[in-house]
């Protein structure tokens, strides 16, 4: 009896000495062939710092309203390339890329509020309005562009002119674990963690992107969409950032605090969207008190590139409906 105790504990002392260990064991290789993000940067792309960080971002326009547009998980101001110009004949437009993505800097140190968290974009997203004396601004977000917009008018209702949300991912689709949480910022896991994003990135990063898309093969047709949601994968340590945003991915509770919403919203959608489905869309359309919502039909997850007409047609209508029931 004793000697069976005594093999049981064995394998399960080799077993947790493996766990402990393994991961460790793994080699992670440098990145190959990578360069600051300035590096990658074109003659016209602007750069401001904001919050000790080096933001790249895009402004057109003149006049009010003011849009700031904020891009989705593995996008950049890229994927406003559509209707940046078109919405500068209305007003000013400000779309820049949030940390981890496109060409603002990727920091793997930093003091005091992390920037990759929810609250280091809510502060940046105020920082930027600040820098560049915007008082009040129409949030335009697209999936976690979406979730931003939505957690930046709690805290600073007053600083929030009107919502777009464009298949907004604001409804979780997977439980929150505490375990998961605790498991993500283990040392061992931080070893992996670049690994995890390369993989997130490759293959299945492109399979994420023609996903979004309700019709693929126009990403056959055009593979310059493909290369500028690739290009940002040249920037130096973004494997690391992309983990360390994973790492900062919390609940955020913002489907119970919708009813705290009542400046106008518009809710667009895809009607064919296959990352956040047009259900949420609607349910999220019904739970704001002040809500539109308008539907794309053979449009996907991405509408301000896929249905460019449609999407400004929906934005343009909105305004000009609220801005009679103002003036009415």
């Amino acid at each position: 009896m004793k000697k069976g105790w005594k093999i049981t504990l064995i394998i399960l002392a080799s077993l947790l000495i493996l766990l402990l260990v393994g991961p460790f064991l793994v080699p992670v290789p440098p990145l190959q062939n990578t360069v600051p993000p300035h590096d990658l940067a074109g003659p016209e792309d602007t750069f401001i710092e904001i919050n000790g960080l080096s933001i790249h971002y895009e402004l057109k326009g003149q006049g009010k309203p003011v849009f700031i547009l904020l891009h989705g998980f593995g996008a950049s101001t890229f994927s406003w390339r559509e209707v940046i110009d078109p919405l500068s004949k209305i007003g000013t437009v400000l779309a820049y890329d949030r940390p981890a993505f496109g060409l603002t800097e990727r920091p793997l140190t930093w003091e005091g509020e992390n920037p990759y968290s929810p609250e280091g974009n809510i502060n940046l997203l105020l920082g930027i309005m600040d820098a560049f004396d915007i008082e009040q601004a129409v949030l335009v977000g697209n999936s976690a562009g979406g979730t931003l917009a939505t957690a930046f008018a709690l805290d600073y209702p007053d600083r929030v002119q009107a919502l777009v949300e464009v298949d907004a991912a604001i409804y979780r689709t997977m439980p929150e674990s505490a375990l998961l949480t605790w498991l993500l910022r283990t040392p061992q896991m931080d070893h992996l963690g670049p690994l995890i994003s390369r993989r997130l990135a490759g293959r299945q990063g492109e399979a994420f992107i023609r996903k979004a898309w309700y019709d693929p093969t126009y990403l056959d047709s055009h593979p310059e969409v493909l290369a500028g949601y690739r290009l940002p994968l040249q920037a130096e340590n973004w494997d690391r950032a992309l983990w360390e945003l994973t790492k900062a991915n919390t609940a955020s509770n913002l489907a119970n605090r919708l009813d705290q919403i009542n400046i106008p919203v518009l809710v667009i959608s895809g009607a064919e969207d296959q990352i956040v489905p047009v259900e949420n869309s609607e349910r999220l359309a019904a739970e704001l008190p002040n809500a539109d919502l308008v539907i794309i039909d053979q449009c996907g997850h991405l509408p301000q590139e896929e249905c460019p007409q449609d999407f400004l047609q929906a934005i343009t209508q909105f305004l000009n409906y609220e801005m009679e029931e103002t003036n009415g």
